[in-house]
């Protein structure tokens, strides 16, 4: 028994010893710290990166899934053209909304890494940031708006079961919670 509590009391000391890994180890090797490359891929390609969820998750489509089933969904041709209509609108407005923002995340960034950073320059970046991020969250959560005028009711519904969000859906589709 003495042996057992023994070897437990050491397999705890050594658990406790080892360093604590950060969840953010290896993030430090990034160009921009505060986005990964797959974020800088998105932000400059006018993906929506799931700032529209309020809209998404609400019953409004956006344009780019609604394109992708717009076979499953019966579009007629001209809904299709008026929904491509708006994801090209959507594409050409947001991709440079995220060029800035990836300028203005390199640009904070730089000013840490050459340890020029003051309160207040960090006040007006992070203002200046935060207000590009609502800017793009606009530019993508208006096409839903949008594509929702166009659709159908039974389009809408059949759309909400193809994404998985209701108890319809197709077997295979995650649900969201």
């Amino acid at each position: 028994m003495k042996a057992v509590a023994t070897t437990i009391t050491i397999l705890i000391l050594a658990a406790t010893a080892a360093p604590a890994q950060s969840p953010y180890a290896g993030m430090q090797t990034r160009s921009i710290k505060a986005l990964s490359t797959q974020q800088i891929g998105d932000l400059r390609t006018g993906r929506g990166m799931g700032l529209a969820l309020a809209a998404e998750l609400n019953g409004y489509p956006g344009p780019a899934h609604v394109l992708e089933l717009s076979e499953r969904l019966a579009l007629s041709p001209a809904q299709k053209e008026r929904i491509q209509k708006l994801f090209v609108s959507m594409k050409a407005e947001s991709t440079p909304i995220g060029t800035r923002l990836i300028e203005q995340e390199g640009a904070l960034d730089q000013q840490f890494v050459s340890r020029s950073i003051t309160p207040d320059a960090l006040k007006d970046a992070t203002a200046n940031i935060g207000a590009t991020q609502a800017e793009l969250r606009n530019a993508h959560l208006k096409y839903h708006l949008g594509t929702a005028k166009i659709l159908s009711p039974d389009q809408m519904k059949q759309y909400a079961d193809l994404r998985g969000y209701t108890s319809n859906a197709p077997s295979g589709h995650h649900r969201m919670h």
